[in-house]
């Protein structure tokens, strides 16, 4: 029975007690329902600005291609239509890992939530390690605006190549920082230091969500112009 009384001790019980409410509480928030109001009301703030910025970029991708609507066509034909989708799917297939991730961290499922976010980095990392093939290829086959670009005779395809680049490698850039968000929380809960009542978990699901968003918006129009 002496064994009995010693289970708060343990691991186990301390990773319990991390799940609760009162642990999750950070300064100078007095109650859970404020800190998660702030948390959420920060990620939405910062989603709002680069949502700015990829919507300027959008805008100015619409209005080139209404201008040369024949060059972006046959740009668009070049990119790799395989790499292009495998990564839609892996994108697509992260986001339900991370909404599972963040429902398990509120129904306090650690296991769960550990899993489904060690899933997320994977697919986010399977992502990268796909979409750097891709640039491979890209550059092997002269696609990148400047001298020797493989789509010299029609020069508006440089403007779209330009787009490309710039929007898949921004892409990329807020995915590696989501994957270094995923793996500080995966890392945290393992460990017990982070509770999985803490509101950070939804803040980087939003986040993730978004990442996953703006791809959803660049496929079309980087792979399936042209195509139709």
């Amino acid at each position: 029975m002496s064994g009995a009384a010693a289970p708060d001790a343990t691991p186990a019980a301390a990773r319990e007690r991390a799940t609760s409410a009162a642990d999750a509480l950070r300064k100078p928030w007095r109650s859970m329902r404020r800190e998660r109001e702030a948390a959420c009301f920060g990620t939405w703030a910062f989603i709002g600005s680069e949502a700015m910025f990829f919507g300027g970029a959008l805008l100015t991708y619409a209005v080139y291609r209404s201008l040369y609507p024949d060059a972006f066509a046959a740009a668009a034909r070049e990119t790799d239509i395989v790499f292009g989708t495998l990564n839609t799917g892996l994108l697509l297939t992260s986001s339900l890992s991370m909404a599972a991730a963040s429902a398990g961290a509120r129904a306090g499922l650690r296991r769960l939530t550990l899993a489904c976010l060690a899933a997320t980095a994977a697919l986010g990392l399977a992502f990268l390690v796909v979409k750097g093939v891709e640039y491979r290829e890209d550059i092997l086959k002269h696609l990148v605006p400047g001298p020797g670009f493989r789509l010299a005779a029609v020069p508006p395809a440089q403007i779209f190549f330009a787009f490309y680049w710039l929007a898949t490698g921004v892409h990329a850039l807020h995915l590696g920082i989501g994957l270094g968000i995923v793996g500080v929380l995966l890392a945290q809960g393992w460990r017990g230091e982070r509770p999985l009542a803490s509101p950070f978990f939804e803040g980087a699901a939003l986040y993730w969500h978004f990442v996953d968003l703006v791809w959803i918006l660049l496929y079309p129009l980087l792979y399936l112009a042209g195509r139709s």
